[in-house]
C-alpha cells in the first residue's frame, strides 16, 4: 500500500494566485505595510500593499499596451530582484504564465527556450540586455518585446524599465476568469542530463504547496519573529515557491541576494539578523571551509534547510561543531511545485540523511524496476502523488505519458527507500547509477564522501564506459583544496583515501579529473552531461592518439 504523509491533511481552496495571496484573508492577519522583499543593500524594498498595487498595474500596462490574452507567456529573465515579485504577479493578474529563464543562459539556450514556451515578451535587466536582445532576434519576437526590472531604471534604446510603463487602476476588474487548474508557471527543467523541458504548473499546485509547507514545518517561523535570506534563485521553482510566493502569504520578509558570495552571505546574515533560509549544499561545504567564516556572528540562524543533494552526516556534524549552526534537509522537484519533504527541525540531528517526512495531503511509494512496491528499507524508485504534482511536460506528450501513471503517480527517477519511522531517504537519480559488473553505484554517495576529505574542495562522480572491461567505471572531477596542485600523485592520494572507505565495487576505477571548478546550475545540481561530454571528448582523443 502507498505510504500516506503522517501531517494531518490541510484544505487546499482551488484558487488562482491572485486571489490566493491578495484577494483570501493574510496568513497571521500581518499588516499590509509589512516589508516582504528588502534588496541587500536596503535601499529598496516592497510591502506587501506595495507589491499588489504595482503588480496590478503592471497587470493593467499588459492588458493595454500588449493586448495581453489569457494564457500569454512572459519570461523573467533575471537574478534575484525585489522586482521579480510584482512582476510574476502583475503577469498572473493579467491572465499570463510566467516562464522563469536562468540569468545564465546565453543567447542561444535563452532563444531555444522563448521559441519553445512561445513567450511574447522578455523582462530582463540592464546587464542582462544585450544578451535578451540577440535571443529575441533569434526567437523572431517583434520590437518592443523586452522590459526591464532591477535598480536602474535609465532610459535604454531597446527597452524600458517597467515602473515607466505602469498603469494603476484601482477600479478595473480582471478581464480573464482565472481557475486553480489554469497554468500558472512554465518552468523549465536545468537540463542535466539533456534538453531542457518545459514544467506546465498550474496555480493549484503552487498554492497546494505553500499551504503544504506551512502545515508541515512552516509552524517554525512567523512573520512577526523571522527573517529570511533570499539566496536561492527566484527562477528555479524552489526560489519561486519558498522565497517569492510563501513570503508574500505568510508575511515573511526576505532580504533579497542577487548571487552568493561567501562573505556577503555571511555579512546578511549579521546584518539583518537571519532566522531562517534555504540553501544548496555548495553553500554549506563553503560554509564548513571559508577561514573567516568564524569572524561573523551567525548565531541569529535557527535553521538552515538544504535541498537538491544528499548531505553526510559527516558534513552537517562539522558545521554544527564549527558554527553550532543547524541543518536539516529537504526534497523536491520542478515537477512537484517543488518540495514534497522536510526533515522535521526537531529531528534534524536524529535523522541526519533523510530528506524528511512526506508532506501533507500526499502518498508515496518505491516501486523495483519490475513494478512492484517494495516494503520499508528496500530500495526503488520513488512515486508521487498529491495536489502539487504537476500536469504535464509542455508540448511533449510522450514525456508525459511517461512521468504520470494513470493513477496520477509522478516517476521521480530518484532511487531510495524509507524506514519504519516514515522517514525517505534518496540515494541518487535512476539515470545517474553507475553500474559497475552489475553492482550499482550512487555518484551522490561517492560525491558525500569525497567532500569528507581534506583533499577535496568540490567534486562530482560520473560512470565512463570501459571498452577494455566492458563496463562502467565511477570517475571523480575534483577541484583540490587551496593549496594543492593538480598531479598525478594528489590523484592517487585521493583514490587511496576513498579506497580504505568504499566497498570494493565502488572504488574510482575511472580514476580522477581535475577541473577549475564542477559544473552546476544555479540551483546547486550538478551538470553532469557536461562532465559526460568532457570524457567522451578524452577518450575520442586517446582513440585517435593510439591510431597514429
Amino acid at each position: 500500500m502507498p505510504t500516506a504523509s503522517s501531517y494531518p491533511s490541510c484544505d487546499i481552496p482551488t484558487v488562482d494566485l491572485w486571489d490566493f495571496m491578495f484577494e483570501s484573508p493574510r496568513d497571521g492577519d500581518f499588516p499590509e505595510d509589512k516589508v516582504i522583499y528588502r534588496s541587500l543593500d536596503d535601499t529598496r524594498r516592497y510591502t506587501f500593499a506595495e507589491v499588489k498595487a504595482t503588480a496590478k498595474a503592471l497587470g493593467n500596462a499588459l492588458l493595454d499596451r500588449w493586448n495581453w490574452q489569457k494564457g500569454d507567456i512572459l519570461c523573467v529573465f533575471s537574478p534575484n530582484d525585489v522586482d521579480y515579485a510584482p512582476c510574476v504577479h502583475g503577469t498572473l493578474y493579467a491572465g499570463g504564465i510566467i516562464a522563469p529563464a536562468n540569468p545564465g543562459y546565453g543567447a542561444k539556450d535563452l532563444a531555444f527556450m522563448l521559441k519553445n514556451s512561445g513567450a511574447r515578451v522578455i523582462v530582463t535587466q540592464k546587464a542582462l540586455l544585450s544578451v535578451a536582445v540577440e535571443a529575441a532576434k533569434l526567437a523572431g519576437l517583434p520590437e518592443g518585446s523586452i522590459v526591464l526590472l532591477g535598480e536602474d531604471e535609465s532610459q535604454s534604446t531597446e527597452a524600458t524599465h517597467f515602473k515607466q510603463q505602469l498603469k494603476p487602476d484601482d477600479q478595473r476588474r480582471r478581464p480573464y476568469k482565472i481557475v486553480g487548474e489554469d497554468l500558472a508557471f512554465l518552468a523549465y527543467s536545468s537540463g542535466t542530463t539533456g534538453l531542457p523541458k518545459g514544467v506546465m504548473l498550474s496555480h493549484m499546485n503552487i498554492v497546494a504547496d505553500v499551504l503544504q509547507v506551512k502545515h508541515s514545518v512552516g509552524h517554525n517561523y512567523t512573520w512577526d519573529n523571522d527573517r529570511i535570506l533570499g539566496l536561492l534563485p527566484f527562477f528555479h521553482i524552489y526560489g519561486l515557491t519558498g522565497l517569492v510566493n510563501q513570503p508574500l502569504h505568510r508575511g515573511l520578509e526576505v532580504v533579497v541576494m542577487p548571487q552568493f558570495n561567501l562573505d556577503a552571505f555571511c555579512t546578511a546574515v549579521q546584518r539583518y539578523k537571519i532566522t531562517f533560509l534555504y540553501v544548496a549544499p555548495p553553500v554549506i561545504v563553503q560554509l564548513s571551509r571559508g577561514p573567516n567564516v568564524h569572524k561573523y556572528d551567525l548565531s541569529s540562524l535557527r535553521m538552515m534547510t538544504s535541498g537538491a543533494a544528499p548531505l553526510t552526516k559527516e558534513l552537517v556534524s562539522f558545521v554544527h561543531r564549527k558554527l553550532n549552526l543547524k541543518v536539516n534537509q529537504a526534497y523536491g522537484l520542478s515537477e512537484t511545485s517543488p518540495m514534497t519533504h522536510t526533515l522535521p527541525w526537531e529531528e534534524w540531528w536524529s535523522s541526519v540523511g533523510s530528506v524528511g517526512k512526506l508532506f501533507p495531503n500526499m502518498t508515496a511509494m518505491y516501486v523495483a524496476e519490475d513494478g512492484r512496491e517494495v516494503q520499508a528499507g528496500e530500495t526503488g524508485e520513488l512515486w508521487l502523488k498529491g495536489p502539487n504534482v504537476f500536469k504535464g511536460y509542455w508540448r511533449n506528450e510522450e514525456a508525459t505519458r511517461n512521468a504520470i501513471t494513470p493513477e496520477g503517480y509522478f516517476k521521480t527517477g530518484d532511487v531510495g527507500y524509507q524506514d519504519g519511522e516514515h522517514n525517505f531517504y534518496i540515494t541518487d537519480r535512476m539515470k545517474e547509477l553507475i553500474k559497475w559488473n552489475g553492482f550499482q553505484v550512487a555518484p551522490a554517495e561517492l560525491e558525500g564522501l569525497l567532500l569528507d576529505s581534506p583533499l577535496v574542495q568540490d567534486v562530482a562522480v560520473i560512470g565512463v564506459h570501459s571498452e577494455e572491461e566492458h563496463t562502467e567505471l565511477p570517475r571523480a572531477y575534483i577541484v583540490p583544496t587551496e593549496g594543492r596542485k593538480p598531479s598525478e600523485k594528489l590523484g592517487q592520494e585521493i583514490v587511496a583515501w576513498l579506497d580504505e572507505r568504499v566497498a570494493y565495487y565502488k572504488k574510482l576505477r575511472g580514476g580522477v579529473r581535475f577541473v577549475d571548478e564542477v559544473p552546476k546550475s544555479q540551483a546547486g545540481k550538478i551538470l553532469r552531461r557536461i562532465l559526460k561530454g568532457l570524457a567522451e571528448e578524452e577518450s575520442k582523443k586517446g582513440k585517435r592518439q593510439a591510431k597514429l
